[in-house]
């Protein structure tokens, strides 16, 4: 069977991209050298330049990866569930979750925010968990689950707050008390039937 080149390039590309992200979640990213990780492939350091310009090419299209592939995560846990709250719940859970898995640990959590620059990191967030979570508060605003208000506000809140607590994750703290404390601080966006509405004595 013919290879076209363009499928080759395609080939080399995604081993790269599979191999540096090994390298980067097992070593951290000041420990790896991209002539190691194309030689690992089978393919010429230039090869390597060629599809990633340097190291900080190949770490950021990592990055890229992982935050996609957590954001598809987060996003298949949630659609397990048919009731919008609990959809919510378990996407949070999931993303929590994640802070034990090594490349999520190491490369999105410990080493993008200082490689790439918090700006820069914080965009690719935005692009997959973060976009996630705040369609799932829009939804829940417009079910009157949550009470009406902002959502842009209080999806970065909750984002910037479950970032950090998965990194505490991921520097040893506990899961299950970090699940527990999300529960705790979800259920109190609920809306309570008294929340914009007259209760049935009022109505009276």
């Amino acid at each position: 069977m013919v290879v076209n080149r363009a499928e080759q390039r395609a080939a080399t590309r995604r081993a790269l991209l599979a191999e540096g992200q090994r390298r980067f979640a097992a070593d951290g990213y000041h420990h790896v050298v991209l002539a190691d990780v194309a030689q690992a492939v089978g393919v010429t350091k230039g090869a390597a330049y060629h599809h990633f310009d340097s190291k900080a090419g190949l770490f950021r299209a990592v990055v890229a990866q992982v935050q996609h592939d957590l954001g598809e995560r987060v996003a298949a846990a949630a659609e397990q569930h048919g009731d919008l709250w609990e959809q919510l719940r378990a996407g949070c859970r999931a993303f929590l979750a994640a802070g034990t898995d090594p490349a999520v640990r190491q490369i999105l959590l410990l080493d993008a925010p200082t490689v790439l620059g918090w700006d820069e990191w914080r965009a690719l967030d935005e692009q997959s968990s973060a976009r996630h979570l705040a369609e799932a508060l829009t939804a829940l605003t417009e079910a009157g689950i949550i009470a009406d208000q902002p959502v842009e506000p209080l999806a970065r809140l909750l984002s910037g707050g479950m970032n950090e607590t998965a990194l505490w994750i991921a520097r040893g703290g506990d899961p299950q008390a970090a699940e527990q404390a999300l529960d705790r601080l979800l259920a109190g966006l609920r809306a309570t039937p008294a929340a914009g509405r007259p209760t049935a004595a009022e109505s009276a």
